[in-house]
């Protein structure tokens, strides 16, 4: 037999809508009503506010080491595209997402200042907690997928990871079984070039992210990561489909992060200034305000009353959190909100410790 051409009609789309200067593809523009344009906006302000004060109370010694967010807050319009039952399952650098889930920034705050025994997640919110193990977050995600599927539940589960995710074989793992058993759910890759301080040309040969999708034929699109419009067009078709019983969904967001991975990093050592500054010129934040002012729907004396307004909000939640530490905490409260039903073993172990506590006053 001679060697034949497997036939495989499969293409990597790339989507965009609004360009730098906030100028709208208008066949492709979601149309989405003026109250959710100017929620994004708030949301997306919110989220760089909320992470500038935490960077800032982080060198105060008030916070441990924490991922900024900054230069990805157009991450928000696949939170905006995702209904109420549908799951997120966060990884560490998607906190404008849970707070526009409803996640309250006090327990972000308490998190990150070692609280997390005091960090139950509001009822209902469908959001899991951040993981900070590297693409371990992803099989999660299929598990719930899977069983909202077997349920017979319109919903979908979406997770988001980074570039460097894609390097891990957990990926790989939660990309395949998810493809086999058509598991509503939707991978959102954070492609923000480095992984700490290895280049995204450096962990794969492959021209993009998005076509590691073909090989477990699902569907697989890159988009503009810091155009709000096309994350949230590009999350909502893919929820769309994974409700209707269409599989998953891989998708690669291209956007940069304009701080440095983690707050014990430095990325002056690995990048340059001028880099840096061509993605600044791309910020999802201006990009996205130069559209709502085309639009009519943001005067410029409504940018410094927006950024006041949610300053007050940072500082309201910040207080909050600050009440909560000054209180005396129960140690007991480290063996809560893991298990639905604790099993015997961390049982035997809450009880030891309370007798030792008990001996010790």
């Amino acid at each position: 037999m001679p060697i034949q051409q497997i036939d495989l009609a499969y293409r990597v789309k790339y989507l965009s809508i609004l360009d730098q200067e906030g100028k709208v593809d208008q066949a492709l523009d979601p149309a989405l009503p003026e109250e959710l344009l100017l929620k994004l906006y708030r949301g997306m302000v919110l989220g760089r506010s909320f992470d500038e004060r935490m960077l800032i109370l982080q060198r105060q010694g008030k916070l441990g080491t924490f991922a900024p967010v900054k230069g990805q807050e157009a991450q928000i319009g696949a939170a905006a595209a995702l209904e109420p039952q549908d799951w997120i399952i966060p990884s560490f650098r998607e906190t404008p997402v849970e707070i526009w889930r409803g996640k309250p920034m006090e327990s972000v705050l308490l998190y990150y200042s070692g609280y997390s025994e005091c960090e139950p997640l509001p009822e209902g919110l469908n959001l899991l907690p951040v993981s900070v193990p590297v693409g371990s977050q992803m099989s999660h995600a299929v598990g719930i997928g899977l069983g909202m599927k077997y349920r017979g539940q319109k919903a979908v589960a979406a997770t988001f990871f980074g570039d460097g995710a894609t390097s891990q074989g957990d990926f790989h793992e939660a990309m395949n079984f998810a493809a086999v058993y058509r598991a509503p759910v939707i991978f959102i890759c954070q492609n923000n070039q480095w992984a700490i301080s290895l280049p995204r040309k450096r962990q794969t040969n492959s021209a993009t992210l998005a076509q590691k999708a073909l090989a477990y034929d699902m569907e697989g699109i890159q988009v503009d990561g810091n155009d709000v419009l096309a994350v949230y067009r590009a999350v909502r078709e893919a929820a769309d489909r994974g409700r209707a019983g269409g599989g998953p969904t891989l998708i690669e967001l291209i956007t940069y992060r304009l701080s440095m991975h983690t707050t014990a990093d430095d990325p002056q050592k690995y990048r340059s200034e001028e880099e840096v500054a061509q993605w600044q010129s791309k910020d999802p934040i201006t990009r996205f305000e130069k559209y709502l002012t085309n639009k009519g729907l943001l005067g410029q004396q409504d940018i410094p009353l927006i950024a006041q307004d949610i300053k007050a909000q940072i500082s309201q939640a910040e207080q909050r959190w600050e009440q909560i530490t000054q209180k005396a905490l129960d140690p007991l409260d480290m063996f809560e909100n893991t298990y639905a039903q604790m099993p015997p073993a961390l049982l035997d172990q809450r009880q030891m410790l309370k007798r030792e506590l008990e001996e010790s006053l």
